[in-house]
């Protein structure tokens, strides 16, 4: 099947642990990932794991026509300046284009600032780190693991495996049973979901 890529933001601090299981298993479903640096000139960027990432596209550069979803993974740099504001604005584009975006830990205060959250359902570390922000979306917050309204997903920091579970189901990668045989595995340690995986070939 012929995917659009999936575009995954990258810059300094980036919280490298947070999406390692929506790339990996996006990539074994067929989807090509493609990193996005800040840079018109793809300089590389070291993420908080130390790792050292030479980006793939520039952010300029990448269109929503292009792609099949946007992942922004939160970063330091999310809460000390304007650094990754365009990043944000991009988040937008995709939006009103129709293509979906997933964003977790300190991602989801930069759609906050952004005013994306706004009139959205969403989730995030906590209520009082969104409001920080000053957006005005606070009565669409939700104490979850992650959420899905529209083309938006948000997750908090400790959920990367509920991240992925919501991209998937959103992509229509696994669905049903297997979706949820994913998720406890991944999630729960829960030994009995490797069978329904097995059988349903994703094992």
């Amino acid at each position: 099947m012929n995917r659009r890529p999936v575009h995954h933001a990258v810059y300094d601090t980036l919280a490298d642990w947070e999406t390692g299981h929506t790339t990996a298993w996006l990539a074994r479903a067929g989807y090509e990932i493609r990193t996005v640096g800040p840079s018109p000139a793809k300089d590389p960027v070291i993420s908080t794991g130390g790792l050292r990432i030479q980006p793939d596209d520039a952010l300029a550069d990448v269109r929503p026509e292009d792609s099949s979803l946007l992942i922004l993974p939160g970063a330091d740099l999310w809460d000390t300046g304007d650094d990754l504001a365009p990043y944000a604005r991009k988040a937008r584009e995709f939006l009103d284009a129709g293509v979906p975006v997933a964003a977790i830990c300190g991602a989801t205060a930069g759609l906050a600032r952004e005013g994306l959250l706004d009139g959205r359902r969403h989730t995030g570390a906590a209520p009082f780190y969104l409001a920080a922000t000053g957006y005005a979306g606070g009565e669409g917050y939700l104490d979850t693991d992650a959420v899905t309204d529209g083309g938006l997903i948000t997750a908090g920091p400790t959920e990367p495996v509920a991240l992925a579970r919501e991209v998937f189901g959103l992509l229509g990668v696994y669905e049903g049973e297997v979706l949820d045989a994913w998720y406890r595995l991944f999630h729960d340690s829960d030994a009995e979901a490797y069978a329904v995986l097995e059988k349903a070939g994703q094992g």
